[in-house]
């Protein structure tokens, strides 16, 4: 580091959260984190300090910013199961922490979004993530818009087609993507703390196609390779359904997946965790729950 600086990450019991307030911890520096439910947060050290607070209601995060230099946002509404949209939390509540941070004479806020989201705004959760994009970059803030194209956690389907001996793919699977695990994410974050750079598109080491992917989640069962190829007529009639007949927070995760489906979600590559290790070490959970 540079210097010493005070971080606050927000969303800190979420996936991403917890690898970044770890990874801050272990590099040393002033960590600050803003969660729902402090009993979420099995991490304690002597740098760390924990605020309850909701984000999407702006008078509680009165004075939690005072003396910050860094804000790192990971909120987004993926977890939540309480009636709000994605414009309370991916736009709005994220929004509140930027003006909180004006407030507070912040430095710079740095906010996670998804890689392509610029190109996606027509799906619920990136219309949402990309207004707050637009609002960031106006805001007068320094910043830096981290767009990962997937953590090894939402290759949890794949996993779950696995466990029961078949993998279904959209087209022919050649379709190339790079996961990254949240450890080697936050890593990466965190570097940007000191650099100038205000966008960053990052997958993980290994670029990999669908194809490749199912059948690291089936070797990972010791399931036989058995990937099976959909026509793509399937797919636009399951986005037509989910689209018509359930609630955008219910379709907007499936309506991303099904779209990011059928494109190249590559990213420059980073990291060094693999996602075949990671299947293997989720397999052996599922099996023994």
């Amino acid at each position: 580091m540079k210097e010493a600086k005070k971080v606050l990450v927000a969303g800190a019991s979420g996936y991403l959260g917890r690898h970044l307030t770890q990874t801050l911890i272990e590099k040393g520096y002033e960590t600050h984190v803003i969660v729902r439910d402090k009993r979420k947060m099995n991490i304690e050290a002597p740098n760390l300090t924990i605020f309850e607070a909701e984000v999407t209601q702006p008078e509680t995060l009165d004075k939690l910013f005072n003396g910050i230099d860094v804000v790192i946002s990971a909120v987004g509404i993926t977890r939540q199961k309480d009636g709000l949209t994605y414009m309370d939390v991916d736009y709005q509540a994220n929004a509140n922490l930027i003006d909180a941070a004006k407030k507070s004479g912040v430095k710079k806020f740095m906010y996670v979004s998804v890689l392509n989201g610029d190109k996606l705004r027509h799906l619920k959760i990136c219309e949402a993530k990309e207004k707050l994009v637009d609002y960031l970059k106006s805001s007068g803030l320094d910043y830096c818009v981290i767009r990962p194209n997937g953590f090894f956690s939402d290759m949890g389907d794949f996993l779950k087609m696995a466990k029961r001996g078949s993998v279904y793919l959209f087209g022919d699977g050649t379709l190339e993507l790079n996961p990254i695990h949240g450890k080697d994410l936050a890593t990466e974050i965190i570097h940007l703390i000191d650099q100038d750079r205000t966008e960053l598109n990052i997958g993980g080491p290994d670029l990999l196609t669908q194809n490749e992917i199912g059948e690291l989640a089936l070797n990972a069962f010791d399931k036989p390779k058995k990937v099976i190829h959909l026509p793509d007529w399937i797919r636009r009639f399951a986005l037509w359904s989910v689209r018509t007949f359930t609630r955008s927070k219910t379709y907007g995760p499936i309506e991303f997946f099904l779209t990011t489906m059928v494109m190249n979600m590559e990213a420059p590559q980073f990291g060094h965790e693999k996602l075949k290790d990671f299947f293997q070490a989720e397999a052996r959970r599922m099996k023994n729950e």
